[in-house]
């Protein structure tokens, strides 16, 4: 049973818009953190409603924080939910945000959904994100609309910034190393997944693979 999709098809509180199969992809990715004292930051607050699903998904020892430009959403805040109101493509802004945070077990990027946003929001706090937590991007399908500054193999946008990420992680093989080595992404970086509109990082500290033979 996914608890997620339960709770947004009985929703009778603040408004929630999501793509529904979604809630299989924060289900696989997010339950482990349920009932444990998590710090999920969720960018784009909108009517609050998300909010308060990550609040009753992950329980009372959770503490979820929102981030919107429209000063109008501080009046959502309520117990275990806080908000910050800032521009998600200033830069200023998300490291101050991000000294104001403990810790980040999960950050989701369903802001503006413009690629200078996106490209940001990555490269700011993705290294705040704990050694064990998740990134998650949502809505990567305006990647392809020029009207959000993409379009198809547009360098530009965050999906095709992003592709970079596979040579990152496999970079302990790279015979190139001018082109190619080992980062601090390399390093701290489990594993991605790419779904329709969505790309998700697991964190995990990294090692260089080794590979074994055994048998007679």
């Amino acid at each position: 049973m996914n608890e997620l999709l339960d709770y947004f098809q009985n929703n009778t509180g603040r408004v929630i818009h999501k793509w529904m199969h979604y809630f299989e992809i924060y289900e696989r990715h997010f339950s482990r953190f349920r009932h444990t004292p998590v710090n999920v930051v969720e960018i784009g607050v909108q009517n609050g409603g998300s909010l308060q699903m990550w609040k009753h998904y992950f329980g009372e020892q959770a503490r979820v924080f929102g981030i919107d430009i429209d000063p109008a959403c501080k009046q959502l805040e309520e117990p275990q939910i806080k908000i910050f109101i800032g521009d998600q493509g200033d830069r200023a802004f998300l490291r101050s945000f991000a000294e104001t945070m403990p810790r980040i077990d999960i950050l989701i990027d369903d802001g503006g959904h413009r690629m200078s946003q996106q490209i940001a929001t990555f490269e700011e706090l993705f290294p705040h994100i704990d050694d064990c937590g998740v990134y998650l991007c949502e809505d990567l399908h305006t990647s392809y609309w020029k009207s959000h500054g993409g379009g198809v193999n547009n360098n530009q946008s965050f999906i095709e910034y992003s592709k970079h990420f596979i040579d990152y992680i496999n970079a302990w093989h790279s015979h190139d190393p001018e082109r190619l080595s080992v980062s601090e992404f390399t390093r701290s970086t489990h594993s991605l997944h790419y779904y329709d509109s969505v790309l998700v990082i697991e964190k995990r500290p990294t090692e260089r693979p080794r590979h074994e033979m055994r048998g007679v």
